[in-house]
């Protein structure tokens, strides 16, 4: 189970977000008619059923409850009965979310902090990692995931049936078309990417990817036998990923939305609550919900360039600003001791897995050495978290920020860095977090083209902000010139974390992956037996270069160009290059 320490930090209580008034209102119905299970208490004669679903880049003001433009009717339902988690971090992009889903372990822990794994990267998953659905397995559960993996697939041994799934379907890589499931990862390299178990599932082209996933779902509960065994399913939808694609008679109830992105957007997210919507039919028609937990979680912040909104939180996919990492969640069940209610307990996606792991029966041997915490009580009782911190990342490999230096890090970190960290109310951002406007809903038509710099309050020449978050959950405010004692306190945490980190795992792309050369499809191209010749130090040579370059430049008006091997010596081992 993970521990911090804050050496010399007084951790504030949290603070309540004003925007979390909007969810102020009369629920809409799930079904027509109620359903007498909805309050029920049953003794649990066994561990939970567990149905997490995922949602591919929706963003914050994506969802009925924080939006005015979006219906969705059958999320604001089980969201209003169960507990909204409005102080609940993911990761900014694909895979370092999932990694972190799955293995409990920061993206330092794992050698994935850097980007995502690419279709063509013989990477993936870490074999030494025990993963969330192998440890429910040994708990007795039959797992099942469908949908988007974009955890590796080089190897058969990286596939989600070897790496604790009973039975798959879905797609490896990041994205594909939602009827052809054709995914390219640039020019004239395409490959059909559709996979049932181990093998490529040809007969589901041409069926919209939500429903078939859903379908999917519906059947998984109608074979197995609730009262038998406990189910672990892992819906991991592709929605609302680009592309925009979805069936015409969800965008007409939205064709008063003037923007086009945002209007075909907003249907994709309809096709998603009814997803659910089924599926929550399905659990109570089968004889699941009574003793089921739901989890609802996005991957990362919404694409405003592509019909998405993190409205009014700052960012967007794809960077550490709040609108990059603030998730929407929460959790529907019976098995709640206190519902209807909004959390502010500090959450973050990592805590799934001890969280799950304890629901299913485990104990704490089964979570050491995780960065989780098991957050049930916070959840459930409304009591306080027990996580106070939450590393956001340390990419050493990111495009360095010309304006940072070990100087502006008190000597003790290189600000140039992309690394983010948050502990209690206090937010630290170093190197180059990604773009930081706040952009407005994309509602009118020639959104973004003509508004999207309406804010541009990045100051030029700066590697160093903080946030007092739960006070100023928009980062308007940036108090590091005013509060020195906190980033200093919060860069030495980051040097704490940086000493516990493996070197990122980012190999180049191998030729050998191209779909041509596999039958067309996307999949595993190298064999088990094949000895891995990739080496981290040399793949991370052009970056030593660069980085050796950027050391010997100006990085401040008063800095020589060269500089001593001790003080580059310092600054790589604090890197964990030495």
């Amino acid at each position: 189970m993970a521990t911090t320490t804050l050496t010399g930090f007084s951790v504030m209580s949290l603070l309540s977000l004003g925007y979390l008034s909007w969810d102020l209102m009369s629920p809409n119905q799930v079904e027509n008619e109620p359903d007498p299970t909805f309050n029920v208490k049953s003794p649990v004669q066994q561990p939970p059923h567990i149905i997490f679903i995922m949602t591919d880049d929706q963003g914050f003001n994506d969802i009925g409850y924080h939006s005015s433009d979006i219906s969705t009717p059958v999320l604001d339902k089980l969201a209003a009965d169960g507990v909204k988690l409005e102080n609940y971090y993911v990761q900014p992009i694909c895979t370092p979310s999932r990694s972190q889903l799955i293995t409990g372990r920061y993206q330092i822990h794992t050698g994935l902090q850097h980007s995502i794994i690419r279709p063509r990267q013989p990477n993936c998953l870490p074999f030494d990692q025990v993963t969330l659905p192998q440890r429910l397995q040994q708990l007795g559960y039959s797992t099942h995931m469908v949908g988007k993996w974009h955890l590796g697939f080089y190897k058969k041994e990286c596939l989600p049936t070897r790496r604790g799934f009973d039975t798959y379907l879905g797609s490896l890589t990041g994205s594909m078309d939602y009827y052809t499931y054709e995914s390219c990862d640039g020019p004239r390299l395409c490959g059909f990417d559709l996979h049932e178990g181990e093998s490529v599932s040809w007969r589901h082209r041409g069926k919209y990817s939500t429903h078939l996933y859903t379908q999917r779902v519906r059947k998984i509960l109608a074979a197995n036998d609730p009262l038998s065994q406990p189910l672990f399913i892992f819906l991991s939808f592709q929605a609302v990923h680009t592309p925009l694609q979805c069936p015409q008679e969800y965008i007409y109830p939205y064709h008063e939305l003037e923007n086009f992105a945002r209007r075909k957007y907003a249907a994709m997210v309809s096709t998603v609550d009814e997803a659910v919507r089924n599926i929550t039919y399905a659990l109570r028609k089968y004889g699941y919900y009574k003793n089921s937990i739901l989890i609802f979680s996005t991957d990362n912040g919404g694409q405003p360039l592509s019909g998405g909104s993190n409205w009014p939180l700052r960012g967007r996919k794809g960077t550490y600003w709040e609108g990059g990492v603030r998730g929407l969640g929460f959790v529907h069940s019976p098995l709640l001791r206190k519902k209807r209610r909004v959390s502010k307990a500090l959450v973050h996606i990592t805590d799934w897995y001890p969280t799950l792991v304890g629901l299913a029966g485990g104990n704490e041997s089964l979570t050491e050495g995780v960065d989780g915490y098991n957050v049930w009580e916070a959840i459930s009782e409304g009591k306080e978290s027990p996580r106070y911190e939450i590393l956001h990342n340390i990419d050493p490999l990111y495009n360095h920020a010309r304006t940072g230096s070990l100087q502006k890090g008190f000597g003790i970190w290189n600000t140039a860095i992309q690394a983010s960290i948050r502990a209690g109310d206090w937010k630290l951002l170093t190197g180059d977090p990604g773009y930081g406007d706040w952009i407005p809903p994309p509602i009118l038509p020639g959104f973004p083209r003509e508004y999207w710099n309406l804010e541009r309050h990045i100051k030029p020449h700066k590697s160093v902000w903080l946030f007092n978050v739960s006070g100023d959950p928009y980062e308007r405010f940036d108090q590091s010139e005013q509060r020195p004692d906190v980033v200093k306190e919060l860069l030495a945490r980051l040097v704490y974390y940086n000493r516990t980190a493996v070197p990122v795992r980012y190999p180049s792309e191998d030729p050998q992956a191209d779909p041509q050369l596999n039958g067309g499809a996307w999949g595993p191209w190298m064999g088990d037996e094949e000895e891995e010749t990739w080496d981290y130090q040399k793949e991370n040579m052009e970056w030593k270069r660069k980085l050796k370059m950027f050391k010997t430049s100006k990085l401040t008006g008063k800095r020589e160009k060269t500089r001593s091997k001790g003080s580059l010596g310092q600054e790589l081992k604090l890197l964990g290059m030495h």
